[in-house]
């Protein structure tokens, strides 16, 4: 898998209307920053919170935005991308695919919902203690005297 195909049956229209915060989304992506391996389309970052996007609530994030108002977002830098949200106007037309349920593919660095996931963390957790022990251990075996116990008299 490449990350970059998405099943075709999955493409929606969402038409919105720009409102005080504007769209309600941010985007991520182009060819200068790809998103998805192997990918250089424009995708939803994230919904704001009371924005036209998170109201109508078709938008989610991790879905691939395949054009604008007609205007196809295909090999275009990210600045480019944004100037054609910028100037849309107030009515905007959005074609989607929306991103699977429960893709192995995804935003570069992303991780799946399997065991894991979990691991890497805990993992972090083990070597930040190990060495911290170590570091203890360390300072008192230079410490004058050692690990030996002092016995006031």
């Amino acid at each position: 898998m490449n990350g970059s195909a998405q099943s075709p049956h999955s493409v929606l229209e969402i038409q919105l209307r720009r409102g005080p915060a504007g769209l309600g989304f941010n985007i991520v992506g182009g060819v200068d920053q790809q998103y998805v391996m192997n990918d250089s389309g424009i995708y939803v970052a994230k919904i704001k919170e009371n924005g036209a996007a998170a109201l109508d609530g078709r938008l989610q994030e991790g879905d691939k935005i395949l054009a604008i108002n007609g205007c196809k977002l295909e090999n275009l830098c990210h600045s480019a991308a944004v100037e054609l949200f910028r100037s849309a106007g107030e009515e905007v037309t959005l074609h989607i695919q929306q991103r699977p349920p429960h893709s192995s593919n995804g935003p570069l660095g992303s991780r799946s919902d399997g065991d894991s996931s979990s691991s890497v963390p805990s993992l972090a957790l083990l070597g930040v203690f190990v060495a911290a022990v170590a570091i203890t251990a360390f300072v008192l075996y230079r410490r004058p005297g050692g690990f030996r116990r002092h016995t006031p008299f």
